[in-house]
């Protein structure tokens, strides 16, 4: 595993952020999803060593961050929520700087600089201050800054923020193709984003982990068992729907769309399809029920 949480508890005074996280997080992107103020950002900055946690532990690819935080910070790459940078300094000299803080040189650094500015579409700033950057540039240089040292693991809170839609389409590829290589821990509100680029999930309400799974597992846990949507040609009613045997919960949808709860685990589908041929209906859709990762956030966060 490239992330191993053990039992982290962080307090502020008497405000509890995080109680008893474990979490084992291994290559590939992982969704770290939250309400704000669940502790997701504070999660990421024990993680990364920027804040020490009240009790428990955590190793990066083996590494101890309280006994071993200097090849933790070698190995990972951090964008934080509220991007820092040097406003007075150039985008070029502001990378020259972050390379020279990774030891890289000569022609090493400036063929790593090249490619940060050439992946994530620095090319046509480069020659700016960064006070003089739009947001979604201000972000790209971020994103530039915590890949720099080609680091295992890659640590992203809101990397998205400010983007514009084209802008987003090709941050979104770059981190796809990081989460190839690399570890990567992406924080994120917009749920889109998690669908579409996340393998996993985990999200924390309240700082404990309520949920941590595949993104497509979470969305089943949530969805009630072998419930169907039906829509039908022809008008039918509720009695008529609740007559079907081993169905006990119906609701009109909209038009001729039909909500339908069976009893237990029951597979309802072969039933519908008899009832609807003995009683002469047409039946123009039939699915299982399915919702979106945000239903299931709201579900999972709600209380």
């Amino acid at each position: 595993m490239s992330i191993e949480i053990q039992n982290i508890t962080k307090t502020y005074g008497n405000q509890l952020a995080l109680n008893n996280v474990s979490l084992s997080i291994d290559k590939g992107i992982v969704g770290l999803l939250g309400p704000n103020g669940a502790g997701k950002s504070t999660l990421m900055k024990i993680i990364t060593c920027f804040l020490p946690p009240t009790s428990g532990t955590v190793t990066v690819n083996g590494f101890d961050i309280k006994e071993q935080p200097m090849k933790v910070k070698r190995i990972v790459g951090y964008l934080p929520e509220h991007n820092p940078l040097y406003l007075d300094m150039f985008v070029r000299e502001y990378l020259e700087f972050v390379a020279g803080i990774h030891q890289l040189k000569g022609s090493t650094a400036k063929k790593r600089i090249e490619a940060m500015i050439e992946e994530t579409g620095l090319g046509p700033e480069a020659h700016k201050k960064i006070g003089s950057l739009s947001k979604g540039y201000r972000q790209r240089v971020g994103l530039a800054q915590a890949m720099m040292h080609d680091p295992q693991v890659l640590i992203l809170d809101e990397p998205t923020s400010g983007l514009d839609p084209n802008q987003l389409i090709d941050i979104r590829n770059l981190i796809s193709s990081l989460g190839k290589e690399k570890t990567v821990l992406l924080s994120t509100h917009i749920m889109q984003e998690v669908e579409a680029l996340c393998e996993r999930a985990i999200i924390i309400n309240k700082g404990v982990v309520v949920a941590a799974d595949r993104v497509e597992n979470l969305k089943q846990t949530q969805t009630a068992a072998n419930v169907v949507i039906v829509e039908f040609e022809n008008e039918v009613t509720q009695n008529q729907l609740l007559s079907i045997p081993q169905v006990t919960k119906v609701q009109h949808a909209k038009d001729n769309h039909w909500i339908i709860e069976p009893e237990g685990d029951t597979d309802i589908r072969a039933n519908l399809m008899k009832w609807s041929v003995d009683n002469g209906l047409i039946i123009k859709t039939l699915q299982k029920e399915d919702i979106s990762i945000e239903e299931a956030f709201q579900k999972l966060t709600k209380n």
